[in-house]
């Protein structure tokens, strides 16, 4: 049974959307192992390891190999998505390629760094590896926009909507062709309504002669430095450098610029959660399949309405009888006090001077948390899109965006000082938490 290196890749035909469901663990310290498995696996068949024509044993050993490894790990990965699809994807391949059960198996091979000079440097990427040049030729510049995600969490869609989320656990921020964007929102305390940001996966998918398909993955006291197969670039082909990861202060900054779809990515590790910042053409941002499939795709749609605080509703809510501001549904021992107002408001104002939405995030956050470091995750936020932002004249948003029921919304168009509803609805809240 010959199979040549293409053929090998090709036989991992299941591995998109395994490596999606990657990021969709429940929690940010699960004990199920199953990403170690899928990226030896991946490692060990993928790039300079792709089996040769006559390595056909060498392949069946790595899929008995990544066999064994998911049997390690199965009773801590009950439920899980992804351990159920790499089990399914590895009884598919081994029917594929006739690789009996029983056999020798293989050790991993970690991919290393290339030296200098190597495919890490490449300076020579064909054309297509290069958005601007090559979809933008002959007409005028692509129109950026950005997306961003930070704090408690509050989200800026790539239409500039700015909106307050529940969205708990794991989330879609982004689902184009050519890359998905995952995010996955913890409590800030035990029994808190308030969740932030705790895991991150993003998957860039292969591309023509550009790029391999590469997994970046970040986790609370954990932002790496490199792709999760070791690389810090787009893989071994002509254009891997088009896809390059740098780390702009470690632990705490990193970039990953996709020069062969125009976009450029920002996580940071801001206190113990995470931030996210995009900047991407409006062709790469719509460039779907089917728009109808995309409800989820939050970047782009904005959080569903019942994710969406309103904070009418809280108000109402906090005004009942006995109602002194929102907390856990159970006690939560030794959580931090929140802070004053005065105080929260002096501390956002050092780092925030202009009354806009970041600054109200901020002051929210601070109220609802008591985590000073929620004070940096919006001032990096609205750097973020200083930087990344092409319309320098909406770097600052001063109104809040909700959906409302179609029959609503008509209703809801009356005149008024808009530019200032965020902040007063905001200034409503006070006495309920101070």
């Amino acid at each position: 049974m010959g199979m040549g290196r293409g053929a090998g890749r090709s036989a991992l035909g299941f591995w998109p959307t395994l490596a999606f469901l990657l990021c969709s663990f429940p929690a940010a310290t699960s004990p199920c192992k199953i990403l170690k498995c899928n990226s030896e696996f991946w490692s060990a068949t993928s790039g300079s390891h792709a089996p040769a024509a006559d390595d056909a044993p060498e392949f069946c050993a790595a899929l008995r190999t990544y066999a064994l490894c998911t049997r390690r790990t199965a009773r801590t990965c009950r439920g899980d998505l992804a351990y159920h699809s790499a089990v399914h994807g590895i009884e598919d391949l081994m029917s594929q390629h006739n690789c009996s059960k029983d056999g020798p198996t293989s050790q991993p091979r970690l991919r290393t760094l290339a030296p200098a000079g190597d495919s890490q440097e490449r300076s020579d990427s064909p054309e297509i590896c290069h958005y601007e040049k090559s979809f933008h030729k002959h007409t005028a510049a692509p129109n950026y926009t950005h997306c961003g995600l930070f704090g408690d969490p509050h989200l800026r869609t790539f239409t500039d909507r700015f909106q307050t989320c529940k969205v708990q656990g794991a989330w879609p921020l982004i689902d184009n062709n050519y890359l998905n964007v995952q995010v996955t929102n913890t409590p800030v305390l035990p029994g808190s309504a308030a969740t932030a940001t705790s895991k991150l996966t993003i998957i860039f998918k292969n591309f023509q002669e550009c790029v391999d398909q590469k997994v970046y993955q970040a986790e609370m006291d954990e932002l790496p430095a490199a792709f999760a197969d070791g690389s810090k670039n787009g893989g071994d082909k002509h254009g891997a450098n088009s896809l390059k990861i740098t780390e702009k202060v470690s632990g705490q900054h990193v970039e990953i610029q996709a020069k062969y779809i125009g976009t450029t990515i920002v996580v940071r590790q801001v206190g113990r959660y995470l931030t996210f910042a995009v900047r991407m053409p409006e062709e790469v941002v719509n460039a779907v399949e089917d728009r109808d499939s995309q409800g989820l795709y939050l970047c782009l749609r904005g959080c569903p309405l019942n994710q969406q605080i309103d904070f009418q509703a809280i108000r109402s809510q906090a005004e009942g009888p006995g109602a002194r501001r929102p907390a856990a549904t159970s006690p939560a021992p030794e959580a931090p006090e929140t802070f004053p107002y005065e105080t929260a408001v002096a501390k956002c104002k050092e780092k925030l001077p202009v009354e806009d939405l970041y600054y109200q995030a901020c002051v929210f956050d601070l109220l609802t948390t008591g985590d000073v470091n929620f004070t940096l995750a919006a001032y990096y936020a609205l750097e973020d899109v200083k930087m990344l932002h092409s319309n320098k004249d909406k770097l600052h948003l001063y109104e809040r965006t909700r959906e409302l029921p179609r029959g609503v919304a008509a209703a809801a168009r009356t005149p008024g000082p808009r530019p200032l509803l965020g902040l007063l609805a905001l200034l409503a809240l006070l006495p309920v938490f101070c």
